[in-house]
């Protein structure tokens, strides 16, 4: 059978790459004809869990596999069109590494390139894909309703002219294809809110349907009514192949200091009892205000329950950037706090979160609701209380309790800017009673989130439903071969 090799270009940051990788090595694995090249853009700032997670995983990845890095060009990174201007400076770069790619594989016996497999808010690489006279491909790092409301709000702006900035404070309400209940204006993505960031949140989603399919990262047996709504033939096929997971961490954790620390909070669980503690985690952007982490630390006091909290250190206010550990993360809670809580707490900087979610001393997650932190949260079996910061959260949030009935609340339509200019303040009563909740043995909630679990995870196996969608997505693709 002919070999064929896949270009991959996933949008930047760490929290695509790995998904995007990870569906590489499903692929390869499943299927030897294929080869697949990762081109990886790393934006200013950079994020250096993206070189540790490369060389984490580059020695266990198959040989169909290889990463080429693009060059970075650091004028890119001001102002707040600097990921969409980011991206249409790689261009070239993509242009030039495929063709180099097409080259060294021009003997009768390397393999045709198939098509290319673009990131979510990387559609404009599709004019290179077609330059080369292949199919293309998106892969959409979020859920099926997270795709379905930003198709939606870029047909209101562009067929019905509708200023979407105007949903902003509103008591709006809309029917989404597939979303049983009415999604209020507070859980749109901010995006939507802010002119500015218009060109690539509708750009993007209008060239979606130029792509000859589109991978979401669920599977059907987690969004069932929603991925049901993609089969009306206005968009590309949907190929729901999730959950895609790097079960073995994001790669921070490479080295003897965050070793010996990752042991410690290991040790720590280990000592305690089954589902007995909440655990705390707002993914690579979270942090909070010196204000909030006390509210936070009176919740977890009164609750009484057993912690495990990550606090990290915000960038300056005013300023756009990664939170940065604490030199010690003890400094940042209120004085006292840990003497008070010291038979039943533990305060840490940066979190092992995979190897957190997976121990069973964990009993709830206190989240941000980042789609790889829901699908991790349904992978081991730990309900969610929602407390959502940017970007999808909050409709992510939002369809874990309204719609799926997989996650209680901190406080659903909570949103930061990324210069945390205008920061509310959660009060302890409402962060206890989502605490509280969250962890409550025999609730529903948990129920249902245990059963999802077991779906996912069947989901994956020979004859699961994603399985089988990503066998019908390869063979789809080695169609498409001239």
């Amino acid at each position: 059978m002919k070999k064929s090799q896949l270009v991959f270009v996933p949008s930047p940051g760490v929290g695509h790459l790995v998904p995007a990788v990870e569906i590489a090595k499903l692929m390869v694995k499943r299927d030897d004809r294929l080869s697949i090249t990762v081109l990886v853009m790393k934006r200013p700032p950079l994020d250096t869990k993206i070189n540790r997670y490369i060389e984490s995983v580059s020695p266990s990845i198959s040989d169909h596999i290889q990463f080429v890095d693009l060059p970075n060009d650091e004028k890119t990174s001001s102002g707040i069109n600097f990921l969409s201007s980011f991206i249409e400076s790689q261009k070239p770069h993509v242009k030039n590494a495929v063709f180099k790619l097409v080259q060294s594989g021009s003997s009768s016996e390397s393999p045709q390139l198939a098509g290319f497999v673009v990131g979510m808010f990387c559609t404009t690489m599709i004019d290179v894909a077609n330059e080369f006279g292949v199919p293309s491909y998106v892969f959409f790092a979020s859920s099926a309703a997270a795709l379905s409301l930003m198709l939606y709000m870029q047909a209101l702006n562009d067929e019905k002219n509708v200023d979407t900035t105007e949903f902003k404070d509103s008591d709006a309400e809309f029917m989404l294809p597939g979303i049983v209940n009415p999604v209020p204006a507070k859980v749109l993505p901010s995006v939507v809110f802010n002119k500015d960031w218009h060109p690539i949140y509708f750009g993007n989603a209008r060239r979606f349907k130029e792509a000859e399919g589109i991978m979401v990262n669920t599977y059907v047996e987690l969004e069932s009514q929603v991925i049901n709504a993609f089969s009306d033939g206005k968009t590309p096929p949907l190929y729901p192949i999730g959950p895609i997971l790097n079960l073995k961490g994001d790669g921070h954790d490479v080295g003897s200091a965050e070793t010996n620390k990752n042991k410690d909070i290991m040790e720590w669980l280990d000592d305690q009892p089954p589902s007995s503690v909440v655990f705390l985690c707002f993914g690579s952007m979270g942090s909070f205000s010196e204000e909030q982490l006390k509210e936070i630390a009176s919740a977890l006091e009164q609750s009484g329950y057993r912690f495990l909290w990550s606090v990290r250190q915000p960038p300056p206010k005013g300023k756009m950037g990664f939170p940065t550990d604490y030199a010690n993360p003890e400094e940042a809670v209120p004085t006292g706090f840990l003497d008070r809580t010291a038979g039943t707490g533990k305060v840490i900087g940066w979190a092992p979160q995979v190897a957190i979610l997976a121990h069973p001393a964990i009993g709830g997650f206190v989240s941000h609701c980042g789609w790889n932190s829901i699908l991790e949260s349904l992978w081991f079996g730990v309900p969610i209380a929602a407390w959502p910061l940017f970007s999808e959260q909050q409709l992510n949030a939002f369809e874990m309790m309204i719609e799926l009935g997989l996650a209680t609340e901190i406080k659903m339509d909570y949103r930061k800017d990324f210069r945390a200019e205008n920061e509310v303040i959660v009060s302890a009563d409402i962060i206890e009673k989502g605490i509280m909740s969250v962890m409550e043995q025999d609730s529903e909630v948990r129920k249902k989130v245990k059963a999802m679990s077991e779906m996912g995870k069947k989901a994956l196996l020979d004859g699961g439903s994603s399985h089988s969608i990503l066998g019908r997505l390869i063979e789809d693709m080695m169609n498409n071969l001239k």
